[in-house]
């Protein structure tokens, strides 16, 4: 019969292993270190000779478009509709026109990859809109050999006038101020340049939203409202006691204080509510007085513009005010002011500045400042992001009747997010873009996504547009050495009711440097959060509830960008459903707590054989050392500390190499059973049939009842020895109350090393002198009582 493992006691149901076939071996899911070519050199991942980029050096052909000046009339008008087609081989790109101008200015930018130039001649034509065929005016010719090269560090070329030919190369009339040269994607006109990628897109879709972009979070700061009593109100019904309550009203959100029990006209409080607010301000709040009836009777109400509410930075009280209420009642479904005051509410409401406003979970913060700068600390370093490529990514949707993927990464740490351009149509796209980050503190993780574009025929299965996500990774700061490039490629996992799935590889180069190595490892002795996390900490509720404001205020600001950086994207990326329930989270917890306790399971494992005699050898070796130790008590704590310095040395040996990423063992990704996938993915309230949910609930109940067995154990065991003095069993108290007398006197007989020198043989001696039966303060504790009996 086979022994039942962890596992088995503690989640008995669906214990098998459902690795989907066609996932790949567990040697696709790891990471690969690479050696690509870094600004022209070679990186083994130890060094890097150059401090300039960390990407590969792209070349790309440069044409920035300026203006044109005394254009031919083509229209029977006497006037033109010029705009600019510039053509390299099979590429084209048009500029947009000018209605009846000659001399327009258009100041546009194309970058063509020199990877995929197959034509040694630009051509650049300046044409007249026209509704049936547009009329040429004009070309400017150039040959690809004799463009200069220019290197980011020189200064920006600047652009000529050429004058304009027809088609057999002679001069015509109007001129054409360009700039043409070769750079690469460090270049400062490479993030606003139209890319040889795009080329082909349908025209109506926006270009903009294909290019490279930075954005900042807003400015997030915490409101606090201490509503603490109100005076003089005037319920309507004067023959019952009032159920009064208050709503603080921020634009749609809404939090209401508890009843208040006093049940008069003068109810009290002290509550506090906590909104969070973002930079600029400019909804004003609004305190409401209610007493709870069959409608919720409007007692009064104050409107608070926010610009005059003070903005705290320490625990410094502030001053409460009294504000004055206003009556307002309804008539023919319009609200009207009375100019009558309707009572005085007493509160205390500041901006909280010595709090971070956490948008992200607190295990992969990437910013733990306070909102207010005067209390932030100086930056310790720099960190550089190269994003490379990508391999091997799946078809996200469908597109000229066949799979494909427009996919761009984006990357946030702190309140910078960078997002790359967009690749068109390439299941291997290359980015190549490079950005950095001030690091404030070590102990923080960057977090990069990689996305497919909705703007081409991205739907989700309500007909939706959507940029579907697919994949992300994290990095932890403080597991990166400092100065050293990591060039690795990072799978790109993506768990789905059908389990875990491979969606790719993300190419990136990474370098953490520090500015100061002192400044570094202070951070070590501070505190993670800022100092009023502490002195008057958020519940847990509190802060999961303002965490969901946050991500809701940061993903509305970031889609409201041009171009925008979607909802879905922000919540993808900041993850606000990583504390829902899951089974398999479940198990992967229980199973870290193992490995945590397993060393000292390992290491009691090892005492039981010594103390059974299993190797004489290593037996007769411990009673030498405890006698030494007896005799040289001095010597203890050097040999703990010693025996831990050089099993730190040691472990130096197998120190990690990597970066972090994903672990699917240890997520339990690749042995979690499809039922208990489809419960997590499962929406609130559920959307199951009543079958389903009650096979899960069952399941949930017999994990619960085998929990709520150990969690029952561990109190009884410290409730018997709370009862050893407590007198519940006299007899067993009066045993207690009688060895505590006598063990005192030993002790003040027999000298203490003595006492330890014979417990340490008494439990090393031989199993000749051992029994199986348990020992008597076992049984003696065994026995003791507990309030189990009292539990109904």
């Amino acid at each position: 019969m086979l022994k039942p493992t962890s596992e088995d006691i503690f989640f008995p149901f669906f214990n098998m292993s459902t690795q989907e076939e066609g996932v790949g071996s567990p040697e696709d899911f790891l990471l690969k270190q690479t050696n690509p070519r870094l600004g022209g050199l070679k990186v083994t991942g130890d060094k890097h000779a150059s401090a300039y980029d960390l990407v590969e050096n792209i070349q790309y052909l440069y044409v920035r478009v300026v203006k044109a000046k005394e254009l031919t009339a083509k229209d029977v008008t006497g006037s033109c509709d010029p705009y600019v087609e510039v053509k390299l081989g099979n590429y084209k790109v048009t500029t947009r026109h000018f209605e009846k101008k000659s001399n327009p200015e258009w100041n546009q930018v194309s970058a063509f990859s020199r990877d995929r130039i197959q034509s040694s001649v630009l051509e650049v034509t300046v044409k007249d809109k026209d509704l049936v065929k547009d009329d040429f005016i004009g070309r400017v010719w150039f040959d690809l050999n004799r463009i200069p090269v220019r290197v980011p560090r020189d200064s920006p070329l600047a652009p000529q006038w050429y004058r304009l030919e027809d088609t057999k190369r002679d001069k015509v009339r109007g001129e054409l101020m360009l700039a043409v040269w070769f750079g690469t994607q460090a270049d400062e006109a490479f993030p606003e340049a139209w890319n040889s990628d795009w080329i082909g897109v349908n025209g109506s879709y926006d270009v903009v939203n294909l290019r490279s972009k930075l954005y900042i979070s807003p400015k997030l700061w915490y409101l606090r409202v201490n509503v603490i009593e109100a005076q003089e109100l005037q319920p309507s019904d004067k023959g019952r006691f009032p159920e009064v309550f208050v709503k603080a009203i921020l634009g749609n959100r809404v939090l209401s204080t508890k009843i208040s029990q006093s049940g008069t006209i003068n109810p009290m409080w002290n509550e506090n509510l906590m909104f969070v607010v973002a930079e600029p301000i400019e909804e004003p709040l609004i305190l409401r007085v209610e007493d709870r009836v069959a409608t919720n009777e409007i007692l009064g109400r104050y409107t608070i513009p926010l610009q005059d509410v003070k903005r705290r930075q320490d625990n410094t009280p502030v001053d409460a005010e009294w504000y004055t209420l206003e009556k307002h009642v309804v008539v023919e479904g319009k609200e009207k002011k009375e100019t009558k005051v309707a009572g005085r509410i007493h509160a205390r409401i500041c901006f909280e500045g010595g709090y971070h406003v956490h948008d992200e979970s607190m295990h992969y913060s990437s910013d733990l400042r306070p909102t207010t700068k005067r209390l932030r600390n100086s930056s310790i370093g720099v960190l550089n992001l190269g994003i490379l490529n990508a391999q091997g990514l799946m078809p996200m949707k469908i597109k000229y009747e066949r799979g494909t993927t427009d996919a761009y990464c984006v990357a946030k740490y702190g309140q910078k997010w960078a997002r790359t351009r967009t690749i068109m149509d390439s299941f291997s796209p290359k980015w190549n873009e490079q950005y950095s980050w001030e690091v404030f503190d070590p102990c923080t993780v960057i977090t990069i996504g990689v996305f497919d574009n909705c703007l081409f025929n991205g739907r989700d299965k309500y007909g939706r547009a959507k940029d579907l996500s697919i994949g992300k990774v994290k990095i932890r700061l403080s597991t990166l050495e400092t100065g050293r490039v990591y060039t690795h490629s990072y799978p790109l996992l993506v768990l789905n009711p059908n389990g875990v799935k491979k969606m790719g590889e993300i190419h990136l180069a990474l370098r953490f440097t520090c500015s100061s190595l002192l400044n570094m490892m202070c951070m070590y002795s501070q505190p993670l959060l800022p100092k009023m996390h502490y002195l008057h900490p958020l519940t847990v509720r509190e802060h999961e509830n303002l965490r969901l404001e946050a991500i809701q205020i940061v993903s509305m600001s970031l889609s409201l960008a041009d171009p925008p950086l979607r909802k879905e994207v922000v919540e993808y990326m900041l993850d606000p459903g990583s504390k829902t329930w899951s089974m398999r989270r479940s198990k992967a917890n229980f199973f870290r707590i193992m490995g945590v306790l397993g060393g000292f399971f390992a290491a009691g494992k090892r005492f039981d054989q010594i103390c059974h005699w299993k190797n004489p050898i290593k037996t007769v070796l411990i009673h030498i050392l405890l006698i030494i130790l007896i005799v040289y008590p001095g010597l203890i704590l050097p040999a703990i500390f010693l025996c831990l310095l050089l099993n730190g040395l040691w472990n130096y040996i197998w120190r990690p190499r990597h970066p972090s990423h994903v672990d699917i063992r240890l997520s339990r990704a690749d042995s979690t059973h499809p039922d208990e996938l489809d419960e997590e993915f499962d929406t609130v309230p559920t959307s199951r049939p009543s079958d389903i949910v009650r096979m899960r609930y069952d399941r949930l109940r017999s994990v619960g009842g085998r929990l709520q067995t150990v969690t029952g154990d561990v109190a009884t065991h410290g409730e018997r020895l709370q009862s050893l003095l407590t007198w519940r069993d006299p007899r067993a108290t009066t045993v207690s109350v009688v060895f505590c007398l006598v063990a005192a006197i030993v002790f003040c007989v027999i000298p203490f090393r003595v006492m330890v020198l014979l417990t340490g043989f008494y439990m090393l001696r031989h199993p000749r002198f051992r029994h199986r039966l348990p020992s008597v303060p076992m049984n003696f504790f065994r026995r003791l009582p507990a309030t189990t009996d009292d539990l109904a």
